[in-house]
This record gives structure tokens, C-alpha cells and sequence, in this order.
């Protein structure tokens, strides 16, 4: 699958597709937040790159997974191209798996931080891209809890510098799909992610 042909979502929508569908056992609602104090803001919370080159031919999968229907190799991105995602389409997982592909060594990930993250989400159903930071060349700023249940899985527990992917049910997903359709009722998906820096909440500070 080649990352430039992948299908992909305006800004906007992607803002909303990962805020979509938070799980009801975080004790958070649907709501976005409108907006987030840093502590300690520092350049990198506002900068960095996500590479938008493909990975070049010959990459190696750093991860494998037979789904109860389908496959998945994966490769977390690089300094200067994004990851490898590849699907033996239809992919279908019974169970939300993560995977490290390479550790981090920065601050932990937890409910509180706010999270730079470089991204590529890729639809099991037909093994095209719906939605990648790579492809926008920055990444996104978010939070643990405002976003779909598996991403949150992905990032909990994680540090700074981890590349990590995940496939997820379509219940830690998107149960009911996505408004523009690119997402039905019943699709596993695939992000593979990479943790740029974190800052904490400003309400957590002591």
C-alpha cells in the first residue's frame, strides 16, 4: 500500500474522527476540550516534523498479526519517512492488540498529558489510509482521554520517543462508523503512531 495514493480526511475531519466515540469507562463525555493549558510550553510542544515520505521498498516489518480474518505488518516511521502499513484485506481482530515497535525514553504518557503525536490510521476493511499527520507533514495535538478508546490504549503507559502501533476492534474504534463513511459499523482499523513530546495539564500541577 503506498502511503501518497492512501485516502485521507481534511484537517477538520480528522480532528473529529479522533475524538469520535470515547469509551464510557473513562469517565469523560464526547466532548473536545475547547482548550488546553501547558505547563512549561516549550517549542516542541508547537513544532516538529512527521516525515511524508513512503519508506523506502525493501522495508522490513517490525510487527506481524494474522487477525481472525486478514493480516498486518507494520513498520514504525523513520527520521525521514513515515511508517509502513500493510493489510491483507478484509482485516478483522476479535481483540485490540498494541504493540512497541521501538521504546521511548522521555516522560510518561498518562490521562494528563497532552501529546504531540505523528500518526497514519489505515482501514482494515480495505487496507487504505483514512487519515495520516504524516501526509499533513506535522503532528497533532491531543489527549489520552478525548480520543477513540484503542488510540488511548496506544498511548497509555508509553514515553516520549515510542513508536507504537495498534489494531483495534471496531468496539475501541468507531462502533457506528464515521459521518463521511470511510469508517462502517463493524471495521477493525490500524494506527501506527509515534510520540513526539508530551506536556502536562496545567490543572495537574502542584
Amino acid at each position: 500500500m503506498l502511503r501518497k495514493s492512501s485516502i485521507l480526511l481534511s484537517v477538520a475531519a480528522a480532528s473529529v474522527l479522533l475524538v469520535t466515540g470515547c469509551s464510557s469507562d473513562t469517565g469523560t463525555d464526547d466532548a473536545t476540550p475547547s482548550s488546553l493549558e501547558i505547563t512549561r510550553p516549550s517549542p516542541t510542544m508547537d513544532g516538529g516534523v512527521c516525515p511524508d515520505n513512503d519508506p523506502p521498498a525493501g522495508t522490513q516489518p517490525q510487527w506481524q498479526i494474522d487477525g481472525a480474518t486478514g493480516s498486518l505488518a507494520v513498520a514504525g516511521s523513520t527520521a525521514t519517512a513515515g511508517p509502513m502499513i500493510k493489510v491483507t484485506a478484509p482485516l478483522t481482530v476479535d481483540e485490540t492488540t498494541v504493540k512497541t515497535l521501538a521504546p521511548g525514553t522521555g516522560q510518561e504518557i498518562t490521562d494528563d498529558s497532552a501529546v504531540n503525536v505523528c500518526y497514519e490510521g489505515v482501514n482494515g476493511r480495505d487496507g487504505q489510509a483514512f487519515d495520516s499527520s504524516y501526509q499533513r507533514g506535522k503532528p497533532v495535538r491531543l489527549r489520552p482521554d478525548s480520543v477513540v478508546p484503542g488510540f488511548r490504549k496506544a498511548l497509555l503507559g508509553q514515553r516520549v520517543g515510542a513508536s507504537v502501533a495498534v489494531v483495534m476492534t471496531p468496539a475501541d474504534g468507531y462502533p457506528q462508523g464515521t459521518p463521511d463513511g470511510s469508517i462502517k459499523s463493524g471495521d477493525s482499523i490500524v494506527f501506527v503512531l509515534k510520540i513526539m513530546a508530551a506536556e502536562r495539564d496545567a490543572s495537574d500541577a502542584s
